[in-house]
């Protein structure tokens, strides 16, 4: 029976968090202080960085491990390729190399009369 993809990344995801943890178990060397100092450090802001070098260890292996399935479950892996929408096709420009120019007509600006026979604006 083939599983989704859902329930594929939710095993990783739940490998990889049993990992980091037994890491940090055993870096901690079964003294309990050591192990809650290392808990406590991690928060919503660690990056990867921050995290103890065993915790890193195993966090690495798990993301092979994580590609190394997604690929054996028939996945494709790819770099993420940024899309954009079509461009609508460009008009075929004429053999002069530019495009023709469509004259339109316009209308006559409205002049004042010189007698002072303007329209009265608003009230007055």
């Amino acid at each position: 029976m083939q599983k989704s993809a859902t329930d594929i990344m939710q095993e990783i995801i739940f490998s990889a968090v049993i990992d980091s943890v037994l890491a940090l178990k055993e870096g901690a060397r079964g003294v309990q202080n050591v192990l809650l100092r290392d808990l406590n450090a991690v928060h919503p802001n660690t990056t990867f960085a921050d995290l103890p070098p065993h915790a890193q260890a195993a966090i690495q292996q798990s993301v092979r491990a994580a590609f190394t399935r997604l690929l054996k479950e028939g996945y494709a892996v790819a770099p993420s390729i940024e899309r954009r929408p079509p461009m609508p096709p460009r008009p075929p420009r004429p053999a002069g190399g530019r495009p023709p120019v469509v004259e339109t007509k316009r209308r006559p600006r409205p002049r004042p009369d010189d007698g002072g026979n303007k329209p009265p604006r608003g009230k007055r």
